[in-house]
């Protein structure tokens, strides 16, 4: 069989069985099952028994199995046992941590993966790419990524690029024709489009050859088959810190080890004990923690509009301390209508048109054709300008479809963001008429004649200023404003090029209004209040965006306003000294984008950027947090973000950061659990070995408590509710290292309160000459202390001011943990395999009042000393 290179559209068409109205969905599903889903090669993932098995790859463990087993063979085979179902109980829930993490972190992928527009049933849908088959009819734009292989249908000007093929990073031009030639090497298919080729310009339809491995990208897989998850710089820097930690630890339970044996205890015994310390004491859980922490939040934000393609950006929200929003759609509504218009030296109503008129018709008629949205009664498809220009039409009974049968399109110049104008070619009766429409800027220089109710005649420096005032005028109430244009070509030139985009005849200005949303003043005070300069950059005119700018509280001086080419003029060292005195930055180019972002970047600030096209990636990439538009972004602006807002709203990026803030301060709140219950368990063993106390705990004891309180604990704090007072706080510096001096401190104070009483507790017991009975309240109160203390890691502030009950998963944590404590101190047989006496209610008390002292001692320090962020 021939290649489809080599076969005509109509053959191929025949072949893969499409119809053109695309596939129906029955024969969807049985296409999935024949060629599989869109996806290339996907590392292995480890079954569950394999993660299981690898909880036991670390040394301590190892030890730990091997000196229990040899204490089986010492007649200690209670104990062993104990310590072989601990063993494998923290094995089940650290199994459970990992496997909850990547499957938390799958979902994140697939919030974020690309989509494509296909035709299914007669109906153009937006449906995941993994999910096109072959035979699909893919739609394509400029901005888009093919996402599979296939021959093109149709042709308007496709332009891509093909360098993750070719290496080459020159755009190709494509076309219908088919090739006579065999074995045409991948850059010489001019009829084919390959998955992973980026759509630079014009658009184009093809017809689905090829899915995941099968196609052209999947032939080079392999290459992808090692890539691995990049940790982010909180996880490297806690890995870091553990590390060092570690070390610290294992000295410590070395010196322990070596009095311990001094003191005449068993070398089996002694081993096990430090070994079981070690692995108690050190935070092993924290990197798998934050993990999920980072996970379920960025979860919380997808449902909140935001999805998050990078875990690393979370913890940048927190310390974004600018915002760059372009002005249309992300702080405006993107409902575009249109209000007046200029036309035959008039300004009117949209309201008021005569379709009598020819040439009020004519504005009407030229706006649908020139045109690429479509508006129906259930949706509105395409650019919102363009669906405004549709409505229009249909406010007068002008139907878009009926309109553009009469007047057929043969050929176009596709919009770009530098040509700033768009052009389509009809065949009207016996003429061709090119309709061009665009910025009035870049049209004005390319008319050459007026169009007038009586007739066109030569464009005079009067019209123009009469035509540019109009602008000013529509500009200065935030109106949008397009210019409209044609001109007759030879009848015989049905293809044309930039250069016949003049010698234009004027027709009208058309202004719209994009009214600011009603969440963007809010949001907008709520930045600034936060210590977070917002910015506005649009390619729209300085008066339109400073009417906006104003309205929504960006600008308070029209000097905090420029244009785009007043940067040209400015050097990088002299934006840097102006920047923080601009609020608005108008008719601004993708470069100058990049230009502002590094100048605030060179005062030290970390910046949120947006953006929607082709040209805004470079940015996107520049910014600390590049943010882009779900609804109206190209599949490249998607790729180069961070972050990716699907309602395209300004204060969703506002909720983002918030959300940033509180997800940081619930992994604080996290490690400070995890790190200060540690230290009390290091420094009650520390103390009765150098004072040559009995062993406090039993290795049993030890992993008892780590089980318990460093994993569901920690992970109930990541989950504590989010709260709006941290948007009254500055931005974090992000070169701060979460483990602070002061941070430090508030560890190392909790830890000794907690290890004070736990000592103090065991002294108690210690004083009746029972040593099993001391090592019994010992345990208990460790335990129990370090649950309590689970409420005082909550919050800077007393719970008494939060909220007691606000977090439940810290109940449910506390409940659990108190369930399986009184399990082991109520039950005889849990109470020999454990060693531990039976105890008193007297006893009971003192355990419950010195595992309560932490709590209070914590709780009345911070309502007496800590105000409430809401007074500030």
């Amino acid at each position: 069989m021939k290649n489809f290179y080599q076969q005509s559209i109509s053959e191929v068409l025949d072949i893969l069985k499409v119809s053109p109205n695309g596939l129906k969905d029955s024969e969807v599903e049985k296409r999935h099952q024949e060629y599989g889903y869109n996806k290339l090669y996907e590392k292995n993932k480890k079954s569950i028994f394999q993660v299981f098995l690898e909880q036991f790859k670390d040394l301590l463990i190892i030890i730990l199995i091997v000196a229990a087993t040899v204490s089986i063979f010492l007649s200690n085979v209670e104990s062993a046992l104990v310590i072989f179902a601990v063993i494998i109980l923290n094995s089940i829930l650290g199994t459970i941590q990992q496997i909850k993490a990547e499957k938390s972190l799958d979902s994140l992928k697939s919030l974020s993966s690309p989509r494509a527009k296909v035709l299914r049933n007669g109906t153009q849908v937006e449906i995941p790419s993994s999910e096109v088959v072959v035979g699909d009819i893919l739609y394509l734009e400029a901005g888009d990524y093919v996402s599979a292989d296939g021959r093109i249908i149709e042709n308007y000007s496709i332009q891509v690029n093909e360098s993750s093929l070719t290496g080459e990073s020159e755009n190709v031009s494509k076309t219908t024709n088919t090739i006579e030639e065999e074995n045409v090497p991948i850059g010489d298919r001019k009829n084919m489009l390959f998955s992973g080729s980026l759509v630079t310009y014009g658009r184009a339809v093809m017809v689905v050859t090829s899915i995941g491995m099968n196609t052209e990208l999947g032939n080079v897989a392999s290459l992808l088959k090692n890539t691995e998850e990049k940790k982010t710089p909180l996880q490297v820097n806690l890995d870091n810190f553990s590390k060092k930690l570690s070390t610290i630890i294992l000295i410590i339970c070395a010196l322990i080890f070596i009095l311990d044996v001094f003191r005449g205890y068993s070398i089996i015994d002694s081993i096990m004990f430090s070994v079981a310390l070690a692995v108690a004491a050190i935070p092993e859980a924290l990197s798998s923690i934050v993990t999920i922490v980072l996970a379920l939040g960025t979860q919380k934000m997808a449902k909140e509009n935001a999805i998050i393609k990078k875990l690393k950006a979370v913890e940048g929200l927190g310390s974004v301390s600018v915002i760059c929003s372009d002005k249309t759609g992300t702080l405006t509504q993107n409902k575009m209508t249109v209000k007046k218009l200029y036309v035959d030296y008039k300004t009117l109503n949209s309201k008021d048109l005569d379709m009598n008129n020819d040439i009020e018709k004519k504005v009407v008629l030229m706006s649908i054709l020139c045109n690429d949205a479509s508006s129906s009664r259930k949706d509105e498809i395409g650019d919102p300008t363009e669906v405004a220009l549709v409505n229009l039409g249909k406010a007068y009974n002008i139907d878009e479809l009926s309109s553009r049968e009469k007047y057929p399109r043969i050929d176009e110049i596709p919009f770009d963001s530098e040509r700033k104008l768009m052009s389509t070619v009809h065949k009207v009766d016996d003429k061709i008429l090119m309709v061009t429409k665009g910025a009035l800027d870049v049209l004005i220089n390319r008319v050459s004649k007026i169009q007038t109710s009586s007739k066109i005649k030569n464009i005079t420096m009067e019209d123009k200023l009469k035509i540019e005032n109009a602008n000013k005028d529509f500009s200065r109430t935030g109106l949008r404003v397009l210019a409209t244009a044609y001109k007759e070509i030879d009848t015989d030139k049905t293809k044309i090029t930039f250069k016949e985009e003049d010698d234009l005849i004027f027709v009208a200005l058309i202004a719209m209004m994009d009214p600011p949303r009603e969440e963007s003043a809010e949001a907008i005070s709520d930045c600034i209040r936060a210590g977070i300069k917002p910015v506005m950059i649009t390619g729209d005119h300085k008066i339109t965006a400073s009417a906006i700018a104003r309205e929504i509280g960006i600008l308070k001086d029209e000097s905090e306003a420029v244009e785009g080419y007043e940067l040209d003029h400015l050097s990088e060292g002299e934006l840097k000294k102006r920047v923080e005195k601009i609020s608005v930055y108008a008719r601004v180019s993708p470069e100058h984008k990049i230009k502002i972002v590094r100048a605030w970047q060179d005062r030290g600030n970390i910046v949120a950027m947006t953006g929607d096209g082709i040209n805004d990636a470079p940015a996107l990439k520049q910014a600390n947090i590049g943010i882009a538009m779900g609804i109206t972004g190209t599949e490249v602006s998607k790729d180069a973000a961070s972050m990716v807002l699907t309602d395209d709203n300004f204060a969703t990026i506002v909720k983002s950061v918030s959300n940033g803030r509180n997800i940081y301060n619930n992994i604080k709140n996290s490690i400070k659990f995890l790190l200060s219950g540690n230290t009390a368990g290091i420094l009650a063993v520390l103390y009765t070995s150098l004072a040559a106390l009995p062993m406090p705990f039993t290795a049993v004891h030890l992993l008892f408590i780590n089980l318990i309180t460093d994993s569901l604990p920690a992970i109930a704090l990541g989950l504590e509710p989010y709260k709006n007072n941290v948007m009254k706080e500055k931005p974090r510096n992000i070169n701060t290292p979460i483990l602070t001096k002061t941070f430090g401190k508030e560890i190392l104070t909790e830890g000794l309160i907690i290890a004070a009483c736990t000592i103090t507790s065991f002294y108690i017991g210690l004083n009746t000459g029972d040593k099993i009975l001391a090592s019994t309240m010992a345990f208990s109160t460790l335990c129990l202390s370090r649950l309590f203390h689970g409420f005082n890691c909550r919050s800077n502030e007393s719970i008494f001011r939060i909220g007691i009950f606000s977090n439940k998963y810290v109940w449910i944590a506390f409940g659990l943990g108190l369930v399986l404590l009184n399990s082991v101190l109520f039950t005889p047989l849990l109470r020999n395999i454990f060693e531990i006496e039976e105890l008193t209610l007297n006893q009971l008390g003192i355990i419950y009042l010195m595992s309560s002292i932490p709590f209070i001692s914590v709780q009345a320090y911070k309502f007496i000393f800590v105000k409430s962020a809401k007074t500030h």
